[in-house]
Parts: C-alpha cells; sequence; structure tokens
C-alpha cells in the first residue's frame, strides 16, 4: 500500500464511523482537521513528514545527495548543485522538491524523524563490549599509524584510512571503495574533488589527504545501486548516517555497502574556502589545478596547517594557514549552517573511524598520527592482526583518550550545541541527542559560540559579494578583522591588545 493509499483509507474508516462516535467527535472546542502534508489525519497526531525543500529553507541541509540519488534512481530529475556560498543543495522538479513523504523525513539525515545515531549504533554493533556518550559503541580504540609501504608518507595522518580500506580489498572482503579523489581538470569540470570507486591500490592511493571542500554522494549511489558488488564507503559522520538510512530503508544498499569508513569531522566547509586560499596567495583561481588543504612536512608539528595550490603551468605556492585570515578552523569560516546543528564527532554510525591524534606528544609529530575506534568486530580484528603482523604501529586506548584527542569538537557539540537549540534558526527545529539548554555554557563560552556563528554566516555573504563585484579586499578586510576578534575572545579573554596585535599580523 502507498502512502497515500495508507492516508485514504486511514480518511475513510474516520469518515464511515457509526453516528454516535461521528457526534462525539465533533463535540467540544478541539478543531478537527485533515492534514494531508504534515501526515495527520482528523486531530490524530502522526510523525510530521518533510521536503527537501524545508530542509533546506531550514539551514539543515548538509548536502549529502542521498535524496537526489533516490530520485534519480526512482525516475526523478533531481541532482547536486553549488548554491551561491559553494554548498552543494538539491534541485529538481517542485513535486519532488516540494513533497513531503515518509521516505525523505526517514533517510534525511537531519531530519528530526530520521532514526538517531545511537538507535543506528545499537542496530549495527549489538555487541560491541564499550561504550560512551561522546565516541559512541565500540570494539577498541587505538592510536599510531601505519608501518608499512608509504600509507603515512601519502596520508595527512598516520595514513590509517587508506590501509584499512586496502586491507578490505587485499582480504577480498569488498570489490570497491567509494572515496573522495581531486578531479584531473577542475576548472572544466566546475569542482576539484568528488567521489568515485576504486577498485586497486593505484586508484585508492589517489584518495589520500584530506580534503576540506563540499563532496556529495548522488552519483556514486546510483553506481552502487546499478553495479553489483560489494563496497566499502568512506565519508564525513553525517554522511555515513545517511548511508545507514539508506541501508535500512533499501535491500539493495544494505547488501552491496558491505562497509562504511568514517572520518572524525569539525564541520564542512564550502568550496569557497579554497578560492580565498589563492586570493590571499595573489594567485588567480581560474589557474589553479591542484588545491592540498594539508602540504605534509614531516620535521614540522603535525596542527601547522599548510595549504599547497599547483598553478596549470605547474608552479606551488604554500602558505600556512595561522598567516591566512580564515585559517583558524575554530572560527567557523565557510562552515555550513548544517554543521552548527550536528551531534556527532566521530562517526558514531562507521564500521570504523579515524581521526588525528591532537594531544602531545602525537601532535607534535609531523609525520602524522591517527586515533582509530573500531566499531566492527571484524574490522577491529583486521587491525590487531596487522599489529601481530608488524605492518601497523597501534596502542590500545580507552574512550576518554579519543574524546581527549577531539576535546574541542565534543565541546562544541555538547556544550556549543546545546546553547546554539535554544535559538535555532526558524522553520524545522532540529532534535539532538543535546537538549537546549542556555545555562550550561558560561557567559565567556556563550560568546564564543556566539561570535562563530555569525562568522559562519557572514563569511558566506562576505565572500560572495567580493566575489559579485570583483573586489576581494571586501571579503579579506572583513574577514581580519573577524578573526582577530574571535582571537582575542577566543584565547585571550577579549584582550584588546591581542585582537590589535593579531589583526598587524595579517597585515604584514
Amino acid at each position: 500500500m502507498t502512502e497515500k493509499d495508507n492516508l485514504a483509507a486511514t480518511i475513510s474508516a474516520e469518515v464511515a464511523a457509526p453516528e454516535h462516535i461521528q457526534h462525539k467527535k465533533n463535540t467540544g472546542n478541539v478543531e478537527q482537521k485533515v492534514m494531508v502534508q504534515q501526515g495527520t489525519a482528523l486531530g490524530k497526531s502522526a510523525p510530521e513528514l518533510y521536503s527537501p525543500q524545508d530542509i533546506v529553507k531550514s539551514g539543515l541541509c548538509i548536502g549529502c545527495g542521498s535524496c537526489a540519488a533516490q530520485a534519480q534512481l526512482q525516475g526523478t530529475g533531481a541532482s547536486m548543485k553549488f548554491d551561491a556560498y559553494g554548498l552543494y543543495k538539491p534541485e529538481g522538479p517542485s513535486s519532488w522538491y516540494k513533497r513531503r513523504s515518509a521516505r525523505f523525513s526517514n533517510t534525511c539525515p537531519f531530519s528530526p524523524k530520521a532514526e538517531k545515531e545511537d538507535e543506528l549504533a545499537v542496530r549495527s554493533f549489538p555487541d560491541a563490549p564499550q561504550h560512551s556518550d561522546t565516541v559512541g559503541r565500540f570494539q577498541t580504540a587505538f592510536v599510531g599509524h601505519v608501518l608499512e609501504s608509504d600509507f603515512r608518507l601519502q596520508g595527512s595522518s598516520g595514513g590509517m584510512v587508506t590501509w584499512v580500506a586496502s586491507e578490505l580489498l587485499r582480504k577480498g572482503l569488498i570489490d570497491g571503495v567509494a572515496h573522495v579523489v581531486a578531479v584531473k581538470d577542475p576548472q572544466s569540470d566546475g569542482r576539484f574533488f568528488k567521489y568515485r570507486i576504486s577498485r586497486n591500490q593505484d586508484e585508492l592511493n589517489e584518495g589520500a589527504k584530506s580534503r576540506y571542500y563540499p563532496v556529495e554522494l548522488s552519483d556514486m549511489l546510483r553506481t552502487i545501486k546499478e553495479t553489483p558488488g560489494r563496497y566499502a564507503v568512506v565519508a564525513l559522520p553525517c554522511m555515513i548516517k545517511a548511508v545507514q538510512l539508506l541501508r535500512k530503508e533499501d535491500a539493495v544498499f544494505r547488501e552491496r555497502i558491505s562497509f562504511t569508513l568514517g572520518l572524525f569531522c569539525g564541520h564542512m566547509k564550502s568550496a569557497h574556502f579554497a578560492e580565498s586560499f589563492a586570493w590571499q596567495m595573489n594567485v588567480p583561481f581560474q589557474q589553479v589545478k591542484e588545491v592540498e588543504y594539508r602540504y605534509k612536512y614531516p620535521d614540522r608539528p603535525a596542527n601547522w596547517y599548510n595549504a599547497m595550490l599547483r598553478m596549470e603551468d605547474g608552479k606551488q605556492v604554500n602558505k600556512d594557514w595561522w598567516h591566512l585570515a580564515d585559517g583558524d578552523w575554530g572560527a567557523g569560516f565557510f562552515m555550513s549552517s548544517a554543521c552548527n546543528f550536528c551531534d556527532d564527532v566521530v562517526s558514531e554510525t562507521a564500521d570504523v573511524a579515524f581521526g588525528d591524534a591532537w594531544v602531545e606528544p602525537y601532535s607534535s609529530d609531523g609525520k602524522g598520527t591517527n586515533v582509530v575506534v573500531a566499531r566492527s568486530a571484524l574490522v577491529s580484528g583486521l587491525i590487531v592482526d596487522a599489529i601481530q603482523e608488524g605492518r601497523l604501529q597501534l596502542e590500545v586506548v580507552d574512550g576518554a583518550f579519543v574524546e581527549q584527542t577531539q576535546a574541542a569538537g565534543f565541546r562544541q557539540r555538547r556544550e556549543g550545541l546545546a546553547y546554539r537549540l535554544t535559538w535555532a534558526p526558524k522553520g524545522v527545529k532540529p532534535e539532538k541527542r543535546v537538549k537546549p539548554d542556555a545555562d550550561r555554557a558560561e557567559q565567556s563560552r556563550k560568546v564564543i559560540y556566539r561570535t562563530r556563528y555569525w562568522i559562519s554566516k557572514w563569511s558566506h555573504r562576505m565572500f560572495w559579494l567580493a566575489r559579485k563585484t570583483g573586489l576581494a579586499g571586501i571579503y579579506l578586510s572583513w574577514a581580519r578583522y573577524a578573526a582577530s576578534f574571535y582571537h582575542g575572545i577566543a584565547y585571550h579573554k577579549g584582550n584588546f591588545g591581542e585582537m590589535k596585535k593579531r589583526y598587524l599580523e595579517f597585515k604584514k
């Protein structure tokens, strides 16, 4: 029975009710309405349904592409396009874009009706022996790096993401890996990175390194649906959640997506972040062929991020993030609005999740060090076997250690989220595992959260205006002031002298 048929049957049953029941329903002050779009019949409560438009207009769309993939597979002309702020959003006919449905409401990762991460994790990892409110359910956690081959050298961190994907291929457990790779001709393609399915080691190696750039899943999901095989998907927490929600609804995806490899996440950046690099390095963005967000210097601390652009003529330019006006990750420049309402830092629904060990002595090791959270017993076993074989240099750690390595992210997604939920934008109201709480954070932290939110929002607008007018200085001048203010309140208790000092550093 279709959703429409179910609703019609419900209405028919109500209309055909005995006369005395009908009379009882019509007495009193309760207004009886049939709300087809909301899924409520004759005053009976039912879960609210949502449309792609509802989620987009509420600032909750992360641009994962799950909705567009489902629409494409059903013959609807939907697609994912960059919006004016360089973030992916769904587009399609009004009959799809504005239609509220149970299918979309159940599979959009930011829909209040979709299952929470905890519920998905219980279903996926029922026997996981360890659990915490921040790290989620897991078998074993590790810290360290890959020893074999040059996995560590090629990766931004310890090389573990590519190693696990490679191991799954080598063991014959999968036929392909869906992961993000650089586009060969970004100026013609209109983007620098995209999803691709790799089926051998050479192809897989092209996906190493961190990509702070928006990507979407629609093409990759359509390929998996149309091409039999077993696949692993590497993605951010929100996208892993989208995949798991889709697997729950669709038997083909459930069968073919065998493993999910999640990444720890601070937030998603807009495509304009890379363009801002070019402005600040004084090179024409139209001639940039390659972007590397974390250029690796093994003799420097891992947390000294360096951006690299390679031009079409082969010229390479580099600049440390510290000297970029929007280079302080915590300030939130170019952050997707949906990230303000996410509570998953460590890919709680993935079979295995990877992050950087941002604690000493690991953060000073320029070669890179991973934190790994294995939630699947099978993946945990593969890692333990490789440690014993001398292929991995990993030590077992507990959930508290993992949480410590991502302390800033958890503060933003727990304390900060609780505060933001008390002043969430109009429209669809996020329903998170964190409850709204305006009293949890100290006043100084509230100022930081407010500032971060407004920097995120206005960085998109100011950059758009600068591009529109062709005056890069509009954005760059604003960004320097904003970053200096954030620096002063976040690290120096609002000291004006430190704000001025930071601003002058940007001017050099």
